[in-house]
């Protein structure tokens, strides 16, 4: 699709507007004016009125559609609003076009409960919080009514903790290799098939990358708060492998943590000599995430496990002791049905585990999926939009509440990712996470650390080497740049406390 900017360079916005509506569809922008556009966006400033229109010429027979808005100049945050107001008027005419209406609205962010959250410690009420988000942003009452109840889940949760202070901070550790790839995989993982003798040098290296960064957690005076092992897939590790880890890890702890978690993604991965490795630590939570408990759509996403080992895992973890486990399901996979997804979601809560995290398939750039005859799967093909409030309806009758939620980029419907627990099993580096309430440091591959300060201070970001090999071959310069660590914290100290 051809977007003409003109004016500004908004560009972002209107082109996350476009996906919206046209997932798929490849957007080629022009900043300068060019005969054959299909939406035009104008900005103009006037003495009274920053001025907006955009024109839509997307129908048969050549007819455009035309909106336009004026936004206040000088407000606080006029760029956001200006950003906001084009995709209100995007938003208008592609819905007019399309008869198609997200239920998201033009809200196009990762984190909208951070966003009701901001607004509530704000000062804003419930009644406000409505008119802006299902007015203004058109977001669903039910996808409001969702966010607000995770927003206020999260509050609970957080409640008996000690509040987010500047000093800390959550651990994160990859563990890249997976023990074959998923279709619809988009993270930096490995078949264990193919890199298996990079897992010993890998994890060597790991080990000395974690002495590192708690090198500086104890010279920075930092409270570490909650760690998780994520992948890939990290019981792909031996027990003797995850044995070490654990004990290298745990001889750095020198305070209780509020919850650690392993993430045990693949049941063709978990054996009982696992888990025991795993109960000599404080590992508090684990996953087990089926994704589906239908054998042939198993197959068909590439995964080489079947159902019944699913539920063989989970009962092992819980003779091994395990009283708090996530299980992860996917709406919308490939060759699911309605019927196929409401049978898995059935059977888990049967299993009951204390977190169950409802995800939206996304076809990601990177994701094997995107690059086969399924580049173009849609929401039309899986009814998924069923799928999703099924599993809000079934999880809420059962006891489970929204914790935590989260959205991506090309998802089915344009909808969201959800993590339900029972009340006190929440996941608490979840919450943290993706509210980015407190800092979260990054080792391994892939990983990135998240460096959250206080008040307008950015978000400052700093990124391991993607690939196992890279990370491996760079070790050197991985060590070098947990330098960006002590330089963050230095400038805060100046900041909070100002040479006199």
């Amino acid at each position: 699709m051809k977007v003409l900017v003109l004016g500004h360079r908004l560009q972002y916005e209107v082109q996350n507007l476009v996906g919206l509506f046209f997932p798929g569809e490849r957007v080629e922008t022009a900043f300068e004016k060019q005969p054959d556009w299909q939406v035009l966006t104008y900005l103009r400033e006037g003495r009274g009125a920053t001025r907006l229109l955009v024109l839509c010429r997307l129908g048969e027979g050549g007819e455009t559609l035309r909106a336009h808005c004026a936004v206040a100049p000088g407000e606080p945050g006029h760029k956001q609003r200006c950003e906001m107001a084009f995709g209100e008027l995007l938003y208008r005419l592609f819905s007019q076009v399309t008869g198609y209406r997200p239920k998201w609205g033009v809200l196009t962010g990762v984190r909208p409960v951070k966003n009701i959250r901001r607004r509530l410690d704000g000062g804003m009420d419930e009644a406000g919080l409505r008119r802006l988000f299902c007015g203004e942003y058109r977001v669903s009452e039910q996808k409001f009514d969702l966010a607000l109840q995770t927003a206020r889940v999260q509050e609970r949760a957080l409640a008996p903790l000690p509040p987010a202070g500047p000093q800390d901070v959550s651990l994160y550790i990859s563990i890249p290799f997976c023990p074959s790839r998923c279709l619809y995989c988009s993270f930096v993982s490995h078949s264990v098939e193919k890199t298996h003798k990079l897992v010993e040098p890998y994890l060597e290296l790991l080990l000395q990358e974690i002495s590192a960064t708690f090198d500086l957690v104890e010279r920075l005076g930092l409270r570490l708060r909650t760690a998780y092992i994520g992948g890939g897939t990290p019981t792909i590790l031996t027990a003797g492998q995850m044995d070490r880890l654990l004990e290298h890890l745990f001889s750095l702890v020198k305070t209780p943590l509020e919850e650690f978690t392993v993430e045990a993604g693949r049941p063709d991965t978990i054996d009982r000599e696992k888990l025991r490795a795993m109960r000599q630590y404080p590992v508090s939570r684990i996953n087990i995430n089926p994704q589906t408990l239908n054998d042939a759509v198993l197959e068909r996403i590439g995964r080489r496990h079947t159902a019944a080992q699913t539920v063989e895992s989970f009962y092992q973890a819980r003779e091994a002791g395990f009283a708090n486990i996530n299980m992860d399901l996917i709406a919308g996979l490939p060759g699911d049905s309605y019927e196929g997804f409401v049978s898995t979601l059935d059977r888990v809560v049967a299993l009951d585990p204390e977190n169950v995290t409802v995800h939206t398939l996304s076809v990601k750039r990177a994701a094997d999926l995107k690059s086969t005859a399924m580049v173009r799967y849609a929401a039309a093909d899986a009814p998924v939009e069923r799928m999703v409030d099924y599993a809000a309806a079934t999880l809420g009758a059962a006891g489970y509440d929204p914790y935590y939620l989260y959205r991506q980029k090309n998802t089915l419907a344009n909808l969201e990712n959800v993590g339900y627990a029972k009340p006190g099993s929440e996941g608490l580096y979840n919450i943290y996470m993706m509210e980015e309430l407190h800092t979260i440091l990054g080792c391994g591959a892939g990983s990135v650390t998240k460096l959250v300060g206080r008040g307008t201070r950015p978000i400052e970001r700093s990124f391991n080497y993607k690939y196992p090999q890279e990370y491996i071959r760079q070790f050197a310069t991985v060590l070098e740049r947990k330098g960006s660590l002590e330089e963050f914290y230095g400038c805060l100290s100046e900041a909070e406390h100002p040479a006199v």
